[in-house]
This record gives C-alpha cells, structure tokens and sequence, in this order.
C-alpha cells in the first residue's frame, strides 16, 4: 500500500520501520529542526534522522496546511495518511485528501490530547494501551478502529510505557491497514460518555507539593520524565527528582520535612509528605550528575 507518514517523535519509529518494510512509504512529514541540548544546536526529529538513513523523500513544513502539501500529496497518488505523534494539527484539505489514520497512546475515549501516558500514570490507571482511529477535525474524536489494552505497573515511567506502546501500536497500525484494505473492519464513532483529555505540561507543572500524598508524588514523578520533570529546592538549590519510592508510614512531621536519611543499599532521603512519606532514591543538583 503507498503511504504518506505524519510523525516527529519516537513513539512512531517502530510503527515507520515496520510500514517501510512491508509497505510503499512514498513520503516522510515531520516537524522543522529544533534546537537541543546546552549548545541549543539545530537537531532533526528523530523520525527526520531515520528517514536520513532510509532514503525516503522527507519534508519538514513550517506550515503543514501549505495547500502545496494537500498538492503534492494528491500527486503522489497515497492510499492512506499514518499519523503518529506529529505534533501539529491536520486540516480539512488533508484529512480530505484520502484516509487518515492515526494511532493514539490510551484506550480512547478517555486520555484525548498530547500526553495520553503521562496523565494515565498521574491518574494511577490500572491499564492503558493503544487505539488507532480514522482522523477527523475534532481533539482525538474520530471513529475508532482497532484497539488494543496494556497492564499497568507500580513502577511503570512515561518513558517504559510508551517504548512497549509503540511495540504494540506498530503491530495494530498494520493490522489496521490490512482490515481496511479487506474491509474487515468497521469503524465505530466513540461513545458520549467517558471522555477525558490529556493535555500537555509546563515546566511549572514538575513542581513538587510536599503537602500531596505520598502516594501522588510518587505517580508526578514517574509520569513527568523525561519532560518536564519533577523539582523540589533545598537550602535556595533546586534539586531534580529522577527516582522516588513511597511509604504508607506516617512521619508526624511537617509535609517537606526530612525526617530520615538512609545510607545503606540502595536508601535514600525519606521526606515527610500530606500523607505517608517519600523516599528519594535518584536525584540531580543544578548543573551536576543524578545522585
């Protein structure tokens, strides 16, 4: 089948190199290169640095409802759009154009938006998993297609959760692609009820509120990495929190109180909270290594 692939994230990779191998992917959209890292250096998406390696006609549009694209796309003559994590939103002479696909990171209908698995671990959701739907104008509302459910984890981060999604989502985005060509699927418009959305953070939203659970910390921090992160300030010096663990036991002290500071195996800083305590296992001082 002759694709045109919409995606800037990792999130998509196994998804793209899967379609390249089984299908005809005539042309990679991804966003404009950003600047990264202490330099701010100008770096290309990573589906921009694996489409460098494949060889595949690549183009990163300031402006993705250029009518020149809906053009060139009509020309290329695609049977399908895939959409994975582009970042930016499709319009009418796009989505028009022939049928949009997309794989979104939650069981819709809940978790509509940009951080589906983010706010799914904030929430402490027993399970995620991945939908694809046909595209439309609205916020992740289109008719869905196939879905497919994963077992969440106490430990589980952003990061974990999202590498085996996309293992998944790559295997139900063909699967999709084959029950659309056989007609073997129907799409089903998404129910009324359930809907939740799932918008992205700011940096602020990484600030650690002592007075919180135990227990809520514990989720904000394991679902704010990589970005934005979590953040708390000792003596004047913001300190990043990479890895925490939490207790039911009650301190007694003020929420942000260190109340105990273990130095064997593998303890850390216990810090009294609303309820129950944290124990910070991994943490990183301004411009240093994590701890």
């Amino acid at each position: 089948m002759r694709l045109v692939y919409f995606g800037s994230s990792d999130f998509g990779l196994p998804t793209l190199q899967r379609l390249v191998l089984e299908h005809d992917v005539a042309l990679i959209v991804t966003q404009p290169d950003r600047p990264a890292g202490r330099q701010r250096r100008l770096s290309p998406t990573s589906v921009a640095a694996f489409a460098q390696t494949s060889g595949i006609d690549t183009i990163k549009p300031d402006d993705v409802n250029d009518p020149a694209l809906a053009d060139r796309i009509r020309e290329i003559g695609a049977a399908a759009l895939v959409v994975i994590a582009y970042g930016r939103k499709l319009g009418a002479a796009l989505l028009n154009n022939t049928f949009a696909i997309n794989l979104h990171g939650s069981l819709l209908p809940k978790y509509r938006g940009a951080a589906p698995i983010n706010w799914v671990l904030i929430d402490g959701e027993a399970e995620t998993g991945v939908t694809t739907m046909l595209m439309d104008e609205g916020l992740d509302s289109g008719p869905m297609l196939l879905r497919h459910s994963l077992r969440l984890h106490p430990e589980d981060t952003t990061e974990g959760v999202a590498a085996r999604l996309a293992e998944i989502g790559a295997r139900l985005l063909v699967e999709t692609l084959e029950g659309l060509h056989n007609d073997s699927i129907v799409a089903q418009p998404q129910p009324g009820d359930g809907t939740t959305l799932a918008p992205s953070f700011k940096k602020a939203d990484g600030a650690i509120d002592w007075r919180a659970p135990a227990v809520a910390i514990d989720r904000q921090v394991r679902a704010l990495q990589p970005w934005p992160g979590t953040f708390t300030f000792w003596r004047g010096e913001r300190l990043v929190l990479w890895s925490v663990r939490f207790r039911v036991d009650d301190a007694g002290r003020p929420p942000g109180t260190v109340v105990e500071v273990v130095e064997v195996g593998d303890g850390g800083i216990v810090v009294a909270c609303g309820a129950g305590t944290l124990e910070i296992v991994s943490l990183q001082r301004s411009g240093g290594r994590r701890q």
